[in-house]
C-alpha cells in the first residue's frame, strides 16, 4: 500500500472530521451506542492536533483517508479496569481510530495500526493501551489479528468498553 504516514495540524481538521463523521453515522447504522453522544467531535481533533496526538493517512493523491490519536500520557479511564493490565509500564494509548467509509480500502485500518506501532516504538515506548465498545467487530478483528491481549473492561464516559493491550518487541516483530 503507497499511503503516507503523518502528523496532523490545524489544515487537516475539516477532513479529519469528515470522516469522524462517517464513522459516527457507520456505528449507528450498525446499531452500536459508540460514538453516539457527541463523542467524538471537532474540539477533541483540535486539542489531538494541538498536542501532536493526532496522525493522519494519505493516498498517493494526498488525500485524507485515516485518522487515529496517539497519546502518550495516562488515561484516567483506565486507572480501574475490571481484569488486569499486562503491565504498568509506560504506555500510549490510541483513540478514535477511523477511515473513509464511502471509498474504503480494504487493511488500511490494519496499516495504520502497524505504522502507529512503529512510530510508538520509535519513541522507545513497548506498551499500547487500547478500548473498543463490545460491538465493534472490526477494530475487535484488528486486535485478534495483531495479538492485542484482552485484559478487562473499562469504563468510558459512562459505558464498559473492552480494553486491551499490546507489549511491542524492540525488534518489532509482527
Amino acid at each position: 500500500m503507497d499511503f503516507k504516514f503523518r502528523n496532523a495540524t490545524i489544515n487537516d481538521i475539516d477532513i479529519i472530521w469528515k470522516l469522524l463523521e462517517q464513522g459516527i453515522q457507520k456505528r449507528k447504522k450498525e446499531g452500536s451506542n459508540q460514538w453516539q453522544d457527541g463523542y467524538p467531535n471537532k474540539d477533541v481533533v483540535r486539542n489531538d492536533i494541538e498536542n501532536n496526538y493526532g496522525f493522519i493517512i494519505e493516498n498517493d493523491k494526498n488525500t485524507i483517508i485515516g485518522y487515529i490519536a496517539a497519546m502518550e500520557e495516562i488515561e484516567p479511564a483506565y486507572e480501574i479496569i475490571e481484569g488486569n493490565w499486562l503491565t504498568n509500564d509506560k504506555y500510549i494509548v490510541l483513540h478514535r481510530l477511523v477511515v473513509d467509509t464511502i471509498n474504503p480500502i480494504k487493511g488500511l485500518a490494519t496499516w495504520i495500526m502497524h505504522n502507529i506501532e512503529q512510530l510508538i516504538l520509535d519513541r522507545e515506548i513497548y506498551s499500547i493501551k487500547v478500548d473498543t465498545n463490545f460491538d465493534n467487530i472490526g477494530m475487535l478483528r484488528i486486535f485478534d489479528k495483531l495479538n492485542y491481549h484482552y485484559c478487562g473492561k473499562v469504563f468510558f464516559r459512562g459505558s464498559p468498553r473492552l480494553a486491551f493491550q499490546k507489549i511491542l518487541s524492540k525488534k518489532n516483530e509482527h
